[in-house]
């Protein structure tokens, strides 16, 4: 409470990277290249101290549990359940507008113009893709690198998140933060719409939908969780999206099925817990073997 949350930290430092490097006057191909300075300045700042607290950790089981203790603050698994759940306690309720002001904490989507059916679409998208780049993306790296792997992941988040929009400000500046985005999540992604098939007990039909629906998504990755968890909810997700300025016109995932409402929410829930306790089950066989 008194230092702040490790990510606010690089939010903090990416800001000053935003305004130091990013000069609109600038060509694109300079502030593409700047961009890219940027980008690799943050990673660094993220991935060299958590080797450095890395190197000073003891071997063995204390070693491992003093790990997973500095890597747990950048895993937001309890947080993604808090904020969904308080849009699902209102709608269940018939409360539309608490869950309005719920869902705006968690979407950039117009809150005033989502019917009940358009605010369980927003939150159990939220729910599938926030699964894959809160939770599993970093534990897939903290598996892979230790905490420079999830420190240097939630840095590439964070830069994706505040830089990496095509707005004329940041289209030039953000690219190669948006495209190492894509490709930190590029396995992460798939393995959560795994993930989602295995705990829905109907695995097969779960993939088959995932695999023929997610790559016409708008995003390289967020399309197969979110793919993935529509077909274990049996509703249908994405689709026309209405901003505070436009309507993004989408495709529909698992199109052919009703749109979600407070009890298939509810049911997202409870299926992204069973998720992560496979998940867990996963890392845990993994360290054993």
């Amino acid at each position: 409470a008194r230092i702040g949350h490790p990510v606010t930290w690089l939010g903090r430092l990416i800001l000053v990277l935003d305004a130091r490097l990013n000069d609109p006057r600038r060509s694109v191909a300079q502030r593409q290249l700047l961009g890219g300075i940027a980008t690799l300045l943050a990673v660094a700042a993220a991935a060299l101290p958590a080797a450095l607290v890395q190197t000073a950790l003891p071997g063995g089981a204390a070693g491992a549990i003093l790990a997973g203790v500095l890597a747990w603050p950048l895993v937001a698994a309890r947080s993604l359940h808090e904020h969904v759940a308080a849009v699902a306690a209102p709608l269940g309720r018939g409360d539309v507008a608490g869950a309005r002001r719920a869902v705006a904490m968690i979407v950039g989507r117009d809150p005033e113009r989502l019917d009940a059916a358009g605010i369980a679409r927003a939150a159990t998208e939220s729910l599938a893709e926030n699964a894959s780049d809160g939770i599993v993306a970093p534990l897939f790296w903290g598996a892979v690198g230790g905490l420079p792997g999830i420190a240097a992941y939630k840095a590439i988040n964070t830069l994706d998140s505040m830089i990496g929009h095509r707005t004329p400000r940041h289209e030039a500046f953000g690219a190669v933060a948006a495209r190492v985005d894509d490709v930190a999540n590029l396995v992460p992604a798939r393995l959560t719409g795994l993930l989602f098939a295995l705990a829905s007990g109907r695995p097969r039909a779960v993939i088959r939908v995932m695999r023929r629906d997610a790559p016409h998504h708008r995003s390289p990755n967020a399309g197969w969780p979110e793919a993935a968890m529509a077909a274990a909810l049996g509703v249908r997700l994405s689709g026309p999206r209405v901003y505070s300025d436009r309507v993004a016109e989408e495709p529909w995932l698992n199109a052919a099925a009703p749109d979600p409402d407070a009890a298939a929410l509810a049911r997202g829930l409870a299926l992204y817990l069973r998720a992560l306790l496979l998940l867990a089950l996963g890392l845990a066989l993994a360290a054993v073997i």
